[in-house]
Parts: C-alpha cells; structure tokens; sequence
C-alpha cells in the first residue's frame, strides 16, 4: 500500500534548507526509496512549509529512515526550522490521477457502440488536435466529433493503454488500437477484416481537467497496407 509522510515545519532558512535537501538527494542515490516529493509553502505565512513524501509502502518508508545518511540530514534540518517539526504518516486508501483517468476515459468512450456520447465533459470547446496525418489540425468540438465519427462509420474498435506518464498538466498515453474494418475508410470499400496499429497521444489539460490540446501520433501507413491500400499502388 501506498504510503505518504506529511513534514509539518516552520523556518525562517529555508534556502539553507532547500541545500540541505539537495545533499541528501546527492548522498542517498541509488539507496533512496521515495517516488514523489513535493514541498508547499503556506500562501499566508511565509516561514511555514509542508513537505509531502511519497513511497511505495510504509516498509520502504522505514528502509528510508534507517539510511545514515537520512538520520544526519534530518537532525540538521530539525536546526534549522524555528520550532519542533511534526510528521502525520498516512496509509493512501485513495488515489485519483485525475488527467490520466480522464485520458483512459476519452479512449474508452469514443470506442463505444451506438451513438457519439457528448464530449463536453471530457474536451474543451475549443479543443486544437494535431495529427500529422491530416492537412489541417482539428480545432473545436465539432471537428473533433466529425473525426471520431469518421473512424467509427468505417472500424468496430477498442483502444488498450500500454502505458501512461501524468506530469505537468500533461498525460502521455501509449495505446493499442484494434478494430475491424465495417465501412468505408478513406475511399476504401469495407474489407471485414481485422486490423490493429500502435501509437501515442500527448494531451494537455486546464484547470477543470478538461482536454485543451492534444497531439497524436500513429501508425497509419501500417494501417493502410493491412487495408491492402498499399497492394494497387505497387508498394
């Protein structure tokens, strides 16, 4: 289980602290177990600070603390804070990464069967795709529901995630497609049979978690010859 230690201090050097940080980082690579850590300071008192740390289970937390080098670290930081730090431990029992879940959930519903779901709540409305296999980028929630649309009138498909990386207001998801080939696609008579590609979309989120940008990229051209579109022209 997830485990996070919430570092509650007061300091009027943080800057000497924020050094000291850096040293550890320095002195524990390769031995430290934390995967996240963020530092926060109070908008109302600038002396106050709340250091977040995030590692894969309580027992690496404890593997952490017991490295020498976290004990001499820890005993110069407790100098330099005004008063007493306190530490809360907390065992994570929910974890919500929101932008990658709405990433998932846009690949999930533009796959569904019957009629186009509203995409208000996943895209803004004006929405810019970039995708290089198009003249034009596609920009507004109109074009974009004549894109999809055009992909399902010609393929029954699904989207499975290989993998997704959430930073930044950013989620980079790499994804399987398969389908079968219904409809006519791009001047192509509907073969029937089963295709797949592989690609990568890059999208940006606002403040709502709505999609603002995204970027896509895919194998299209291996696509294509399993259409046989590739077969008339000799390649």
């Amino acid at each position: 289980m997830t485990f996070v230690q919430l570092i509650d201090c007061k300091t009027s050097r943080f800057e000497e602290m924020n050094r000291l940080m850096d040293t550890w980082v320095e002195q524990t690579k390769g031995k430290r177990t934390a995967t996240h850590n963020v530092i926060g300071k109070d908008r109302s008192d600038d002396s106050h600070f709340v250091e977040i740390v995030e590692f894969p289970s309580y027992e690496e937390a404890m593997r952490n603390s017991s490295l020498p080098e976290t004990g001499r670290i820890f005993r110069e930081m407790v100098a330099l804070c005004d008063e007493t730090p306190t530490f809360t431990d907390l065992d994570v029992v929910r974890d919500e990464q929101l932008p990658a879940a709405n990433a998932r959930r846009f690949f999930e519903v533009i796959a569904m069967r019957g009629e186009l779901p509203p995409l208000d709540g996943l895209l803004t409305e004006n929405y810019h795709g970039h995708d290089p296999a198009n003249a034009q980028d596609t920009i507004g929630m109109d074009a974009v529901r004549r894109e999809i649309e055009m992909w399902r009138r010609a393929f029954d498909f699904a989207f499975i995630v290989e993998d997704q990386i959430s930073q930044g207001g950013r989620v980079c998801t790499r994804w399987t497609w398969k389908g079968r080939h219904t409809g006519e696609f791009l001047g192509i008579p509907a073969t029937g049979g089963n295709v797949a590609m592989t690609g990568t979309t890059v999208f940006r989120y606002d403040s709502e978690g709505k999609i603002v940008e995204g970027w896509w990229e895919y194998d299209r051209l291996g696509l294509m010859a399993q259409l046989g579109a590739l077969d008339a022209l000799g390649v």
